[in-house]
């Protein structure tokens, strides 16, 4: 590998991105085991890998770090993230099963559009109502790894609310997308 493309890699954003990677197999360890410690330890490893999520991109842009390996790995990281949390939630009760099902469905349609668009040169930017959508996920993912009442906050319940923001979001920014490519395609094609 060439050394300037090996410093445009090996850049703070994209270790961050390997933290929040290196932090998956953590939270999925943790929510295989009952207890309070095993939760608590599961929304400790994943809120770290969210807060990751949040820092990466604005270091990249703030200090000139943007790189195509980061714009491939960062959405990636996430949606390991999302989707292996909320399909080890399953098993333990945590989360209903319909809801990872239409979520993950969701984020693999976006991802299939976004490379459509790419293949006909249609860039689709990220809405604030897909970063709404992520910010809930991320808080009522966090919620339910935490799962037992802290402070006489029953996070378990907090967590599921917050979940049910995060579908309606989830459904919505995935329409917005839809259109927003709808739009794009027919002009692109006129």
């Amino acid at each position: 590998m060439p050394a300037e493309a090996e410093k445009r890699i090996a850049n703070l954003p994209n270790a961050l991105t390997g933290f929040r990677l290196a932090c998956i197999p953590l939270v999925v360890l943790c929510l295989q085991f009952e207890g309070r410690m095993a939760a608590f330890l599961a929304a400790l490893f994943f809120g770290l890998a969210s807060v990751t999520d949040f820092l990466d991109g604005f270091l990249a842009r703030k200090y000139g770090n943007v790189t195509v390996f980061g714009k491939f790995l960062d959405p990636l990281a996430d949606k390991i993230l999302i989707s292996l949390t909320m399909i080890a939630l399953i098993p333990l009760d945590r989360i209903p099963l319909w809801i990872v099902m239409l979520i993950i469905a969701r984020e693999m349609a976006i991802t299939g559009l976004r490379a459509i668009a790419v293949s006909e040169g249609i860039v689709i930017q990220a809405s604030a109502l897909g970063k709404y959508k992520t910010i809930f996920q991320s808080v009522s993912l966090a919620g339910l790894c935490l799962h037992y009442a802290y402070l006489g906050i029953d996070f378990h319940f907090l967590g599921l609310m917050l979940l049910y923001v995060a579908l309606i979001l989830t459904l919505w920014s995935g329409w917005d997308y839809f259109s927003h490519f709808r739009k794009l395609f027919v002009r692109s094609e006129v």
